[in-house]
Parts: C-alpha cells; structure tokens; sequence
C-alpha cells in the first residue's frame, strides 16, 4: 500500500505543479493592468526512491518539469553523481537511477537541474538544485560494538542486581518505525542473569557464591523490534563474581604440638597454627583467642597479617623446672564476616594446643636487681657494703662464683669477692664522682671445677653521701682594678664562690674581710654574692699600685668550712669619665703542679741511671780488653815483636813443638792467592837447626798471610812505635821494607844468637831483589 501512494505522489506531482503555475500566470495577468513578462520556474517536486530496488534498472525516480515553452528545449544534470548514476531524458525531463542504491552508504544525493536551447545551448532558465532523498528498508542486523564484554557483581548479590550494560547498533535509519530498534535477549546463562530493552544485564539469583563459581559466560543476542524482519547477532558476557567476607577461618587440624626450650625469649616464637579461610586475602581477618587454659598470662596468639597464621609468643620466662608441659584451646574468628550472608557450618573453629617445654643449663639468677647501697663520703671504717647473691635455677644447683665484669668511673674503687660481698678498698671521694656502679658477673662451678661459660649479670649502684669536707672558693670574673680617684663606696667588683661540696640547705655562702685595716668594704648581696666597694677613696700610686684583699668564705655547712682567699686589686689612672687609662701589667704566677715536679724527678732519675750504666760497660770493657792481651796465642808468638825474647834457643818462651807438629804430620798449607803482599825472602846459608826452623817459620807464615777469617796481624796498628830514644826506632817490617833509610842494620849481629834471625832479614845487601 505505501509502494502504491508513493507512485501515485510522484506521477501527480507535476500535474499539481502545472494547476498552480497557471493560477499565478491568471493571477498576474488579472491584477497588471500593463504588459509585463513573467518570471519562468522550476516546477517538480523533491525526487524519492527507495533503496535496494531488485527490480531491472533503470530504476524511475521523478520528473523535471518548466514553464518553460520552447520546442527546441533541453533537460541536463549536473553534479557529482550526474550521468553516472542518474540521467535525465532530454525532453521529458525524468530521471532514472543506473544502479542500485544503499541508504546506510549515502541517504541523500544532490544534482543541479538545467534546461538550455539545444540549438546555442544556451540557458532558458538559471539553475535550479535538487536533491534525491534514499528511503530506508530494514535491510541491516543490529551488530554489537564489540565481541566480548565484561562485568563483575559481589557474590551473594539480591536478585535485580545491574551487572553490566551491553550495547548494539542498527545502521537502518532510525526515522523509520521499528528500522533500527534493538531488543536484546539472553540465550545462554538465562538462569543466572537476564538482559532488560536498554542492554542492561541483571542477576536473577540471590545465590551466587565466588567460592563455588567465581566467573560465568553469558551469549547476548540483539535483533530488530519484534515484528520486523531482519537478521540478529550475538555477543559474550563474561561476568566475575567479586568476594565478599562470607566464611569464618577453619583450623587446619584438630591438635598442634610444639616444643621450645625453656630459655626461649619472651616476645619469641613458640610455633604457628594454621587456619584455612576460603575467602580471599584480603577478607582474612583472623582473631585469635583462648577458649580453655590458665595460661593467657604465659601466652599470647598473634595473627600474621600476610600468611593468616596465629604465631604463639611468650609473655614471660619459661621455667621447665615449674612447668614442663602447657596445655590449653583455642578458637579462630573472624569478626568482620557479614552476617546475612553467613552460611551454616558455625562461626568458630576450636583446636588444641600443646606446648613441651624442654630443659636447658640456664645461667644463674640474680635475687634482686639492680642492688643499690648507700655509703658516707671518705668513711675509713666502711669496708663491705653489702652482698649480691644468685642461685643455680637448674636441678643441679650448682655453686655461684661472683666476678666484676665493668666499672664506671673505671678504677679499683669497689670489689666484689668471689661470694658476692660488696667491699671498698679505699673509703670514697664524692667530688670524684657522686656515684660508682659496677657489673657484676655470676658463673657456675662445674662439677671438675671449672667455671660455666654461662653467667648473667647485675648492675650494683653505689650511690656516695656528700660530706662537707671542701671549703668554697673565691670566683671573680675578671681582675679587679679601681681608680686612684674613685670616690667611697664605688664598686669595685662583685665576688661569687663555688664549693664541690653539695650546696648546704641552711642558706648561702658567707663573706668577709680578713683584717678592716684596708682602703676597702664588703658588702654581701645574700644571693651567694658580694660586693667589693672603696672605704675612703684617693688611692695613692706611689705608695701602693697593688692592693692584696684577703677575703673569707665560709659555707654555712656541717661543720662549716671556711677560706681565705686573696683578692689582688690594681690601681690605675683613669680620666674625667673614670675610664681606665693606665695599669701596671701584675706578675703572672707561674706554678708547677705536682705531678708536673714527680715527671720531672722521674726524667732527672732515668738520665742519671742510664749514664752510670753506660759508664760501668765501658769499664767491663776495658778489664776485658786487658785481660785479653795476657792470653798466649800462636799468631801473636809469630808477629809480635814488642819484646825482644830468648832468640832460637830460647825453648822456654816459645812453644817450638806447635812448628814440629806440622812438619810430623806432612801438612803444607793450601796455595791459595794472599791478599796481602808476600815478600819473598833472601837465600842464607842454611845450618842444619836453622835451615829447619826457618822452613816451619816460612810455612806457618804461609798459613796465616793465606788464611781470610782472621785479620792480618803484621800492621801498623799492631806493632807499636819503640820511641825516639831507640836506634832501630820502629821494629815493624812494613815500614822497613819500604823506608828510604840509610840505617845499617849490621849492628844486630853483635846482639847475640837470639837476634841472629833478625840479622839475616835486614842485613841483606841492597842489590838483592825483593818479589812480590
């Protein structure tokens, strides 16, 4: 029926445009009285046609008409789509579409009409545009904007809760009734959720439970509005269910064990117990709690945040020798479960615990600590404060020796015996330090006697009371100076003293002037403090530039001590405005302390003694030296010539069997190079004794001029200068072999026979040659 009023539209839209052209025409006509001509129009109306036609092309889609009258009259089209997909027949004037067209890819096309003298072509009337509208046909399925779509609803969730919202669009235009309307329907999963018009999906249970099933997948189909033809599609739906704290933590056993020794730590770690809690973690809010058991003040039940388990922890020291063994229940909550999803099986889990304790050679244990003790200052007649005392906690009671371990301040000042009495060596200085605290070590003794490796410790406070045994001290900030003009009264400086004692309850410091026979006054402020003012004024330089002030203070103690104390006072010239001008530099004291005097003695001491040491070895030295030179030795038998000796025949002086022993054992010495210069000696006439004595003289010297470990002893260093008083001055033989003297050495063959040796070395002629 539409097919058939659209036709009809598009047949009579030209006849009605011609009736209403012919009326304006009339209308004109009648209403001008003068001859005028009349504007041409257009006359058709905007152009339709549907889309998808299967009909053959071309396919009609309307009529151009004009008023127009002229045989020789042309219709044309212009435009992007002109004679391409739409024509015009030239003198009718209607248009026909040469393909098939596609609303959803273009739904309106716009031309521009013209009508020309085909004869010049030229315009009859100016152009008129039009536009070819497409109309719609459900030819297009919803399509959904994407394939898979996700969601998520809190398990246990009431029935109508939203989930999710799916959406699908139809490319059929939505001005036309039910073209590009969408409903949505669940194929798959209907029986958990449910889809509404607007693509909203709802739960249709109130029974979802993560731990069950914690995710499902949904099909969504989305088609045209019901009574319309038209194709559909599908989408998924992926919906999680999120957890929610519905289940109470389960023990994972009905019983736990655990042993820990019974020197464990407090605040340590016994064991854990292990819960299972379906829910996810961070929903896992364990409590745990003691159900049955006097020992809540032993233990304690920690929840680990991260693992969920109850780490049991002690409160206080285990004793195995009181308790060995602990046995109690306990429970497992979760406080922050919601309720209206509580599912039956109980809210509480219960399990026991048992803890063994086992044993272990634990230290001794002090009775008391700390020890504290009270002693008066320089007491001579306070020698043991007091006792420290320990026990062996073990059933082998084992005997206690006491050690001190630290000090502080660090010295000998407090003892402790091996029995734990607390004694004082020396009576106590509180100005040293108010109080003295020591470590006390106890060990215990083995059964072999050696000493644990095992001990605890006290601390032990000594605390001294002070005793008034330090008198006060005068304090001045700067040296004092007054004005040889100054005027009575004028203050001079203010005075303050200091005591190590403690400061006395019964009021301040108390100052006075030794004698009242000075040019100045006191005047105690009673804040601990005093002033020193002028008595009569007019100091005199040339009598006195320095004043000595002696001031006493006393401490108002028990008993009370007092001080004098010199107060030195320059006087100085000052100007109008009682500036000083001119001091006298005082003569700095200079003092040695004590121990300065004991170091120095100590020094004195040490120099002295190293001298006299020093003086004692040279003189050992020098017996040793003496002594040594009276020692006969076979090298000093051969070369020493500081005496003139019994000769050859002297058998007496000279041990003549050390040279025959050589010469019955066959020994030569060993040729080796000298490093000394060997002088090669002059034939003589050999007699039978001598010519013997002269081969074992000539082999012994080989042996000690050849021999390298000892030092040569015919030097100059050895044998000594006879003087000016003798003839032959020196005997040595190693200024005669190279002296340029004239001495005649002749006169030794009148010595006798013993010099007869020493005749035949020098006395040799001068054109005989010497080799060395």
């Amino acid at each position: 029926m539409k097919k058939l009023i659209l036709l009809l539209s598009l047949f009579l839209a030209p006849a009605f445009a011609y009736k209403e052209s012919q009326k304006t025409k009339q209308s004109f006509s009648s209403n001008n009285t003068s001859h005028k001509r009349l504007k041409r129009d257009w006359i058709w109306n905007q152009m339709h046609i549907k889309e998808e036609i299967d009909t053959p092309l071309p396919h009609h889609v309307g009529k151009i008409t004009s008023s127009v009258r002229n045989d020789n009259a042309k219709y044309i089209i212009e435009g992007e789509y002109a004679n391409t997909i739409f024509k015009v027949e030239e003198t009718s004037g209607d248009v026909y579409a040469f393909e098939r067209l596609d609303r959803e890819k273009k739904a309106e096309y716009e031309l521009t009409a013209l009508i020309i003298d085909r004869r010049n072509n030229r315009s009859l009337e100016p152009p008129s545009k039009f536009i070819i509208k497409v109309y719609d046909i459900n030819d297009n399925a919803p399509v959904f904007v994407q394939k898979v779509f996700n969601g998520s609803v809190p398990e246990m969730s009431p029935v109508g809760t939203s989930v999710t919202k799916v959406t699908a669009v139809d490319a059929d235009d939505p001005t036309v009734t039910g073209h590009a309307t969408v409903t949505y329907q669940v194929i798959k999963g209907d029986e958990y959720f449910t889809v509404d018009d607007s693509g909203v999906i709802f739960t249709t249970r109130a029974d979802l439970d993560r731990e069950n099933q914690s995710t499902y997948e949904i099909i969504v189909k989305a088609k045209d509005a019901p009574g319309f033809s038209g194709d559909s599609s599908t989408a998924t739906v992926i919906i999680t269910l999120t957890d929610i704290n519905d289940n109470f933590p389960v023990f994972k056993h009905p019983s736990f064990h655990f042993k820990v020794p019974e020197n464990v730590s407090v605040g340590g770690e016994v064991g854990r117990v292990k819960v299972e809690d379906i829910d996810e973690p961070q929903h896992r809010n364990t409590k745990y709690s003691f159900v049955r058991g006097d020992y809540r003040d032993t233990f304690e039940i920690v929840a680990n945040p991260y693992t969920n388990e109850g780490i049991i922890r002690p409160k206080k020291p285990l004793d195995f020798e009181k308790v060995a063994e602990y046995r109690f229940d306990i429970e497992a909550t979760d406080p922050t479960v919601d309720l209206r999803y509580f599912k039956s099986g109980g809210s509480r889990s219960i399990s026991t615990v048992t803890i063994e304790v086992t044993d272990v050679d634990e230290p001794p244990v002090f009775t008391k600590l700390p020890y504290e003790f009270k002693v008066r200052e320089n007491d001579p007649e306070k020698k043991t404060l007091g006792s420290v005392w320990a026990y062996d906690p073990d059933a082998a009671k084992r005997k206690i020796r006491f050690v001190r371990r630290k000090a502080s301040p660090n010295g000998d000042y407090i003892r402790v015996s091996d029995t734990g009495i607390i004694q004082l060596p020396k009576p106590l200085d509180r100005e040293f330090s108010s109080s003295y605290n020591i470590t006390v070590a106890a060990q215990e003794i083995m059964e072999d006697g050696r000493l644990s490796d095992r001990e605890s410790h006290a601390q032990v406070h000594v605390t001294v009371i002070d005793e008034n045994d330090n008198a006060p001290k005068l304090v001045y900030p700067e040296e004092p100076r007054v004005c040889e003009n100054a005027a009575p009264g004028k203050v001079i400086i203010r005075i303050s003293a200091t005591d190590k004692d403690e400061i006395s309850p019964r009021g301040f410091f108390k100052y006075s002037l030794a004698t009242e026979d000075s040019n100045f006054s006191l005047v105690e402020n009673h804040d601990n403090t005093a002033n020193i003012t002028v008595k009569y004024g007019q100091f005199n330089r040339e009598l006195a530039k320095i004043h000595y002030l002696p001031v006493i203070i006393s401490d108002n103690g028990d008993p009370e001590l007092s001080s004098t104390n010199t107060l030195v006072i320059s006087v100085c010239k000052c100007n109008e405005k009682g500036d000083f001008t001119f001091c006298e530099e005082r003569a700095k004291q200079v003092g040695v302390s004590i121990q300065a005097l004991v170091a120095i003695f100590v020094c004195i001491f040490t120099i002295i003694v190293i001298a006299l040491l020093i003086l004692l070895r040279k003189r050992h030295k020098k017996d040793l030296s003496g002594l040594g030179r009276n020692v006969a030795e076979i090298h000093e038998q051969l070369v020493t010539y500081d005496e003139e000796g019994g000769g050859e025949m002297d058998t007496t002086s000279y041990d003549v069997s050390v040279l025959n022993s050589v010469r019955k054992n066959g020994m030569k010495p060993e040729t080796v190079p000298s490093p000394y210069a060997q002088v090669q000696k002059p034939p003589v006439n050999p007699t039978s004794g001598a010519e013997k004595m002269e081969i074992m003289i000539e082999v012994k010297k080989d042996e000690a001029d050849n021999d390298r470990d000892l030092l040569p002893y015919d030097t100059l260093h050895i044998y000594g200068y006879e003087g000016a008083e003798s003839i032959a001055e020196s005997l040595s033989s190693l200024e005669s072999g190279s002296s340029d003297s004239d001495i005649d050495y002749d006169f030794l063959n009148d010595w006798g026979p013993r010099f007869k040796m020493l005749a035949e070395l020098y006395g040799s002629e001068p054109n005989e040659d010497f080799v060395y």
